[in-house]
C-alpha cells in the first residue's frame, strides 16, 4: 500500500488542538530494548513524526523521554517558512519540557541551539537550586501547586499563543492529559515487533511495577489509517471530537 499525502492524512484543524503521538510493538512495549521509542520506528513513522511537528506550534515532552531520547536542536526549515508565516506561527516549534524535579541533561545542544528557546514547565515544588540553573538554560515556568497539573500546562502554552500541540510521550504525560480530558487525538504507529512483554514503569530503585493510567478509559474512534513497510498508522479522534469539527 502506498504511502499518503502526509499532510493530508494530518491535517490540523482551526482551533486549538492537542495530538499525541506513540509508537509501540505488537505486543505493546512503547520502547526497544534500548529503553529508547526510536528504536521501534521506522522510516515512514519518522516523516510522520516530522510531519505533525513541522506546522505545530509546540512540541510537548515529559522529562523521562527528554532523557532517553535525547532530542535534537528545533530549527526552522526554509521549506516550511512560508507556510508557517501564512498561518501566523513563529519560525519553528517550541520545545516544552515537563519537569517537577527539573533534572534534565542541561548539556544536550538543544537548549542551546534551537531556534526558539526551550520552554520547561514545573511546579512550586521545584527545588530552588534547580530552578536557578533551569533558568539559565530555558525559559521557565513555574505552575500552581505541587505538581504539574495537565490543565495548567495546557492553560500556560495557550497563554503564550502555543495553540497547536503535538505531545510525544512519554506515557505518563499522554495519560495525564488523556485522564484530564484534554487530549483531541492520538496517532499511533504500530511496528511490526514482538519485544517480549515490553516495559512496564519501574521505580529507579526498586524495580517494582506500577500502574500508569487513567481513572475511566478514554473512548477514541478511528478516523484514518494505512500501512506502509509493515507498520500501521492510525489515526484516532476521542469521541467529542468528529471530522466535521475538525474544520470549525
Amino acid at each position: 500500500m502506498s504511502t499518503p499525502d502526509l499532510a493530508e492524512a494530518y491535517p490540523w484543524p482551526a482551533r486549538p488542538w492537542l495530538r499525541g503521538m506513540m509508537v509501540m510493538s505488537l505486543d505493546g512495549a512503547t520502547i526497544g530494548p534500548d529503553g529508547k521509542s526510536g528504536s521501534l520506528s521506522g522510516a515512514v513513522d519518522r516523516r510522520v513524526l516530522a510531519e505533525t511537528r513541522r506546522l505545530a506550534d509546540v512540541v510537548l515532552v515529559g522529562a523521562s523521554t527528554i532523557r532517553a531520547e535525547r532530542y535534537r536542536p528545533m530549527v526552522a526549515k526554509a521549506a516550511d517558512a512560508a507556510q508557517r508565516h501564512s498561518l501566523g506561527l513563529q519560525p519553528a516549534p517550541v520545545v516544552a519540557i515537563v519537569s517537577a524535579s527539573l533534572d534534565l541533561p542541561w548539556q544536550e545542544p538543544m537548549f542551546a541551539e534551537s531556534t526558539m528557546p526551550v520552554l520547561v514547565l514545573t511546579c512550586q515544588a521545584a527545588d530552588p537550586q534547580r530552578l536557578s540553573i533551569a533558568r539559565e538554560h530555558a525559559e521557565v515556568e513555574v505552575l500552581a501547586g505541587q505538581r504539574c497539573d495537565p490543565h495548567d500546562i495546557v492553560a500556560a502554552l495557550h497563554r503564550r499563543g502555543l495553540q497547536r500541540i503535538t505531545c510525544e510521550g512519554g506515557a505518563v504525560l499522554l495519560a495525564d492529559l488523556a485522564g484530564a480530558g484534554l487530549l483531541d487525538e492520538l496517532d499511533l504507529t504500530i511496528a511490526p515487533l514482538l519485544i517480549g512483554g515490553g516495559h512496564l514503569l519501574t521505580g529507579a530503585s526498586t524495580g517494582a511495577t506500577a500502574w500508569v493510567g487513567v481513572r475511566e478509559p478514554v473512548r477514541l474512534a478511528l478516523v484514518g489509517s494505512f500501512m506502509a513497510d509493515g507498520f500501521s498508522f492510525h489515526r484516532y479522534l476521542t469521541v467529542e471530537e468528529s471530522p466535521d469539527r475538525m474544520a470549525g
